[in-house]
């Protein structure tokens, strides 16, 4: 069965050419309102156009957010709610973080756009020095808890070194600030809402590889679903499988590859790194004996080895060889 195990993993490293994008569970009640089936890019779409409506204080801006933005996910912002809530900025990644972080400490809703994930670093003093510290350094007088940096993460097969990349690990190093991925369109515009209306600031990565491929059935109203829950996809009893983003999907097709050969799999969704839900994932490992991370980041310092190195450290006796 050793040999079953290791396939997963292989398994889980499939291309994503042939990942399906449909079909994976979710806890929100469908009963409750009704649903339109919408892609990602339109579910981020939604979940703008609701934050804007609902709170007078919200604003989103980014290179070109003004007529939709690279991935369309903007469109129709600015029509609806004027220049002055909805617009561009300048190719300044920095300038664009320092501005959010001022107008989030004015007590506003700061919706930063960054073009691409790999872009993001220009800004990275500003997130991990101004807006994680934002807070404990003035001793709790002020915050910047209003603010959401957007920024589409991961490979799509032909966007070379600049254009694929997934930082996500960087920033769980990060008190202060808490990061977000989500794997569909119904978890897009839940969280993203959850993000937005979150006390603290928020890194929200958005699987670009899925904008127009995932298509599911997503609530048309108002809705937020809880960070750092992760969530039970699929029971199982032989091994554990941790993903989030893009890679649940693929992680889904090796947990029924593995169905064949016997062998059941556990699959939860982190959606949130940090601060990650580590009694989800004990729980389920303590049942399984055995646990397998997916991620398509670096394997370097990536946050797959954080997960391992806590769940043996809280399950080091429950662990199978």
């Amino acid at each position: 069965m050793g040999s079953n195990f290791r396939r997963i993993g292989k398994l889980a490293a499939i291309s994503s050419k042939n990942q399906s994008c449909r079909g994976l569970s979710s806890s929100l009640n469908k009963n409750d309102t009704s649903t339109k089936s919408v892609n990602l890019f339109s579910a981020i779409n939604q979940a703008l156009h609701i934050a804007l409506d609902s709170d007078p204080r919200s604003y989103v801006f980014g290179e070109d957010v003004g007529f939709g933005g690279v991935f369309r996910c903007t469109t129709g912002l600015a029509d609806r709610f004027g220049k002055q809530r909805v617009f561009n900025t300048p190719l300044c990644e920095q300038g664009i973080v320092g501005f959010a972080i001022g107008l989030a400490a004015m007590d506003n809703r700061a919706i930063a756009e960054i073009q691409f994930a790999d872009y993001i670093f220009p800004a990275f003093d500003q997130i991990v020095n101004e807006a994680a510290k934002f807070r404990y350094r003035s001793g709790n007088q002020f915050n910047c808890g209003g603010l959401t940096i957007r920024a589409p993460y991961g490979a799509v097969g032909h966007g070379g070194h600049y254009h694929s990349q997934s930082p996500e690990s960087f920033f769980c190093h990060v008190p202060g600030i808490k990061v977000v991925i989500p794997r569909s369109p119904q978890q897009a515009k839940g969280l993203l809402l959850s993000s937005i209306r979150d006390p603290n600031p928020v890194v929200f990565f958005e699987p670009k590889l899925l904008y127009r491929m995932a298509v599911e059935e997503v609530p048309e109203d108002d809705y937020m679903l809880p960070l750092s829950e992760a969530e039970v996809l699929r029971e199982g009893t032989d091994i554990t499988l941790v993903g989030w983003g893009a890679q649940l999907s693929i992680m889904e097709q090796a947990c029924v590859e593995a169905a064949k050969e016997g062998i059941s799999c556990e699959l939860i969704d982190l959606k949130t790194l940090i601060p990650w839900d580590k009694e989800t994932v004990e729980a389920s490992v303590k049942k399984t004996g055995r646990l397998l991370i997916s991620h398509e980041a670096p394997v370097t310092g990536g946050f797959g080895a954080e997960i391992s190195a806590s769940i043996v450290e809280r399950c080091f006796t429950r662990v199978k060889k």
